[in-house]
């Protein structure tokens, strides 16, 4: 034994071996520092550390046989050279491979094992809500002020979810017969009903010539005070920086072990101005309550008493924006990025998420940011749900079902999040979740009109149009939009079937409804589905007149579809016009779908290569159901039924995209109509005839006339 470690050392195997665990060791620490950033999948990291123990041997192997040299790497080919390390150097050679395997085995242990079970069970949300303020010193400015400035100096822990107070106060006002108050009795009802943890009763109470303020920390299911920290300001200057103070002792009680007094959160939240946090509170209501006009004299007041309001100033561009005075707003949001600095980090990424996904229609910048949020701030539920829409809106829509299931988990009664979870799933085409989840939803709500939607989705998917029908129908008892969007999918479901006099009859009552509604949108795309029925019915020159009137200034809902009854009626000039709009616009859907008329307009002149190679430049760009389509027909026409029939598959998988692609949860059902006639064709044309009879089967289950029928049935046997 001892003249084989002697032989080891004199091949130098024992250095080696040290050299390969250094290298290893600080491979692994770098992948664990670099790999998260770039948002790299965790087996990865797990792939290095296999790889780092699975080349050991083989490095133990090479080192016996090979020597690196001066003069590169070389065999060892000398046997009778005894001479070793001395016995003193060998004994630092073990030292130093000993410390670096332990270092190695210990930061192997760290990435494989993650955080203890003390980090992760900190990182557990905690639902919040904050109960008005018992004001006792008669002075309005504290009326809502404190909320909000308490709300961010909690929302310091990564951990904390504060429910938001206009949501709140809706539903006190539902459980409590339209009382718009949220006392504490409020607050505990709507605890229970959205299945909040902690609320936050404070009081503000005049002590001498300054001022007291308490707040009690309850748990909402038992009721019971699990804190009630008080802190003194001298004078009304310094209540803020008193806020901030008892946020730390409530971080505290909630379980933060860095629970800090948040004041610097609080002075960049309002640089000290009550006067101004009451101004942007009273803009916040005026905005959720629809009051976009009202809203911006508040936003205004607070940025003036507080030139460096960023929160005020994001505010005040949102509803610039959504009043569609885009020039005033592109001027707000470019002072409201130049006072970041005076945010918190949570709120400077919830702004940036804001624009990009609001204003900018960058969604990859969406994404991106509000995954920094909810990453560090895992708690953020809003980040989450925000999250989820802007992936939904990047056309990624099982992340957008992911992230919508984690923003549930922490408010699992949340309607609006549950509704947008049902048409997420009934977007990426799991129509039994969509089903269950819009079922919950009516069970808690029988009003939700949106949750009909994926119901009837769900039947449509399975063939049971019968069964989608009764759906709309019941949308239809659900108030004046209940009834507009039920009327339209009834429509689209007669338009899918082929019938056309149904369709019309239909849309013609639901266009009045819309009108007299000021339902303006509706209106405009009912008149283009009313165009298609004429167009099913051989109606030419009434649809053209339907899509000359409804076209002006429409959205892709409106030019898409006219778009494609143009086309139908070969005319070449209204549809290019059309493209041209689309094209003309910096959203990469709409420049997409600019592509998809002209490609179409290219395959009337039967230039089918031309047409694929336009509708793969409008893939790129965004990779959209529509289009997919179209280059499956596209490639069909140019004989190439392998890559036609790989496309009708993808739509046939994708069908849930086919719901509404517009993603505007208007349905589009019947754009997916010709899908099994297609992909029956292609079937035959490769020799499939069993499956093609399948698909030219149930196509002609729902449709019974129009040119593409006898078609089908010559492929059935």
């Amino acid at each position: 034994m001892n003249r084989f470690l002697k032989e080891l050392r004199r091949r130098e195997v024992f250095r080696t071996a040290g050299l390969y665990v250094g290298i290893c060791w600080i491979a692994i620490e770098a992948a664990s520092i670099l790999l998260p950033t770039f948002e790299a999948p965790d087996w990865v990291l797990r792939g290095i550390i296999i790889a780092a123990f699975a080349g050991f041997p083989v490095m133990l192997v090479l080192a016996w046989f090979y020597d690196v040299t001066d003069r590169g790497i070389e065999k060892e080919h000398d046997p009778t050279d005894t001479v070793v390390a001395p016995i003193g150097r060998g004994r630092g050679d073990y030292i130093v491979i000993g410390v670096l395997v332990v270092a190695l085995s210990f930061s192997v242990y760290l990435n494989v094992s993650g955080p203890g079970g003390e980090a992760q069970a900190a990182m557990e949300p905690v639902s919040v809500l904050i109960a008005d303020f018992d004001n006792q010193t008669g002075d309005p400015v504290f009326d809502g002020s404190l909320e909000q400035a308490l709300q961010i100096g909690i929302e310091s822990a990564p951990f904390v979810t504060t429910f938001n107070r206009n949501t709140a106060k809706s539903v006190a006002a539902k459980l409590r017969s339209g009382s718009e108050l949220l006392d504490e009795e409020a607050a505990r009802l709507v605890s229970v009903r959205e299945g909040i943890s902690v609320i936050l009763a404070g009081a503000i109470i005049p002590k001498g010539n300054g001022y007291a303020l308490d707040v009690r920390v309850i748990d909402s299911a038992t009721g019971e005070e699990v804190a009630d920290p008080e802190v003194a300001a001298k004078t009304k200057a310094e209540v803020l920086q008193a806020v901030g103070e008892v946020s730390g002792d409530v971080r505290e009680a909630l379980g933060d072990d860095d629970a800090r007094p948040a004041e610097g959160a609080i002075e960049t939240f309002t640089a000290a101005s009550l006067e101004a946090v009451k101004a942007y509170t009273q803009a916040q209501l005026a905005a959720l309550d629809g009051d976009y006009e009202g809203s911006l004299d508040l936003y205004a007041e607070a940025v003036e008493l507080d030139p460096d309001f960023g929160r005020a100033l994001s505010g005040w561009a949102l509803s610039l924006f959504t009043l569609g005075r885009t020039g005033e707003a592109a001027e707000k949001w470019e002072e409201a990025l130049s006072k970041m600095g005076t945010m918190t980090e949570r709120e400077r990424l919830r702004t940036m998420g804001l624009y990009y996904i609001a204003v900018a229609g960058n969604y990859e910048k969406a994404i991106e940011t509000y995954r920094e949020l909810v990453d560090r701030y895992p708690a953020d539920n809003a980040g989450r749900n925000n999250l989820a829409i802007a992936s939904f809106s990047a056309l990624d829509f099982d992340t957008a079902l992911e992230q919508g299931r984690k923003a549930l988990e922490v408010y699992p009664k949340n309607e609006i999040m549950r509704s947008n979870l049902a048409l997420y799933a009934m977007y990426a085409g799991d129509f039994e979740t969509a089903r269950s989840e819009a079922e919950a939803l009516l069970a808690e709500n029988g009003n939700t009109f949106t949750a009909w939607l994926p119901i009837a989705m769900a039947a449509n998917a399975r063939g049971d149009y019968e069964g989608a029908a009764t759906a709309y129908t019941q949308m239809a008892t659900s108030g004046a939009r209940g009834a507009s969007l039920a009327n339209h999918g009834l429509a689209d479901l007669a338009l899918f079937r082929g019938d056309a006099d149904q369709a019309r009859e239909l849309l013609e009552e639901g266009f009045g409804i819309d009108l007299e509604s000021n339902n303006f949108r509706g209106a405009a795309v009912k008149q283009v589905m009313l165009a298609e029925a004429e167009l099913l019915a051989g109606n030419d020159v009434a649809a053209a007149d339907l899509l000359e009137r409804a076209t002006e200034g429409g959205g892709i809902a409106v030019l898409v579809p006219a778009a494609l009854a143009y086309l139908r009626m070969d005319d070449t000039d209204a549809a290019s016009t059309i493209a041209a709009t689309l094209r003309d616009s910096l959203q990469p859907q709409s420049r997409a779908y600019g592509f998809l008329v002209d490609s179409l307009v290219t395959l009337r002149t039967g230039e089918t290569i031309a047409t694929v190679d336009q509708l793969s430049s409008g893939l790129r760009l965004a990779d959209l159901w529509l289009l997919r389509y179209h280059r499956g027909i596209a490639f069909f026409e140019s004989g190439a039924y392998v890559e036609a029939l790989d496309e009708f598959r993808e739509c046939q998988d994708r069908i849930g995209e086919a719901t509404a692609v517009f993603l505007d949860d208007m349905p589009t059902w019947r754009m997916s109509a010709l899908l099994p006639y297609w992909l029956a064709r292609a079937k035959a044309e490769l020799g499939m005839a069993d499956e093609a009879t399948l698909d030219a089967s149930r196509f002609l289950e729902y449709r019974q006339a129009g040119p593409e029928v006898e078609t089908a049935r010559a492929l059935l046997p």
